[in-house]
């Protein structure tokens, strides 16, 4: 679980870009801190010592002790505006938190066991679907991550949401339905030789018959037509000419 820090503030006076922009010069960062039973109070946090709790990781859920003229609020970080192109921070909120209170927090999913995964030792994949869990849990109990187990997946199973064992007093903002965590799928070389390999037998399974039907009906049409053909000149059309000819040579002898 997350351990309570002191961060140290000091009292800002004035809101807007210009008392903000007069803040960073100074190499402070401004911010304010809302929530609770009193009132929004506007502050200031040293830059770097900001970076810092930021650079740790896992700052908007992490509790923290802010000291403002020896005045301490228990808050947590709510919002953390960035510059665009230094990618520093330009501005924070801090929500405070009563004893008691439960926070709405995003967790981060961390997964664990893939050396013991029978499908990933058989070449499979980890298929990751959520990275990130949205879940209400107490302000005391801010657990770092939540830890997925996929030491028994194999290729084509899945992990879904009602398969995992929070921590006590974790509640997923999702409910009515299990979504889908994380699953083990097969490399995409062999789903490619598996849909080739399946093309292929559908295609000898329709094709054979139709191309055994028209081997058989091209076959038979050329022995009818050769005997068809060689009808004519035994036949009708072959024998009247030499009928024909003995009625011409018929006359000749009278």
């Amino acid at each position: 679980m997350a351990q309570i820090q002191e961060l140290k503030a000091e009292a800002r006076d004035g809101r807007g870009k210009g008392p903000a922009f007069q803040a960073r010069s100074k190499g402070q960062i401004p911010g304010i801190v809302y929530g609770g039973q009193g009132e929004p109070v506007t502050v200031t946090v040293d830059a770097r010592t900001l970076e810092r709790q930021i650079e740790a990781g896992g700052f908007l859920t992490t509790l923290l002790m802010l000291d403002v003229a020896g005045k301490k609020t228990r808050v947590i970080p709510r919002q953390l505006q960035v510059d665009p192109v230094s990618d520093r921070p330009v501005h924070v909120d801090f929500m405070r938190l009563a004893e008691g209170a439960s926070v709405r927090l995003e967790i981060p999913v961390h997964f664990k066991g893939q050396g013991e995964s029978p499908g990933l030792k058989k070449g499979g994949v980890l298929n990751i679907v959520r990275h990130k869990m949205n879940v209400i849990c107490p302000a005391d109990k801010i657990p770092k991550a939540i830890e997925v187990d996929v030491s028994k997946l194999d290729i084509n199973e899945t992990l879904h949401l009602n398969d995992l064992a929070l921590p006590e007093g974790v509640k997923p903002i999702i409910k009515g339905r299990d979504v889908t965590i994380a699953s083990i799928v097969a490399p995409t070389s062999v789903i490619e030789e598996q849909k080739a390999a399946a093309a292929a037998a559908a295609a000898v399974a329709s094709g054979a018959p139709a191309a055994a039907e028209g081997a058989a009906a091209d076959g038979a049409a050329p022995a009818e037509g050769a005997a068809a053909g060689a009808a004519p000149a035994a036949g009708a059309k072959g024998a009247a000419p030499a009928a024909g000819a003995k009625a011409a040579a018929a006359p000749a002898k009278k």
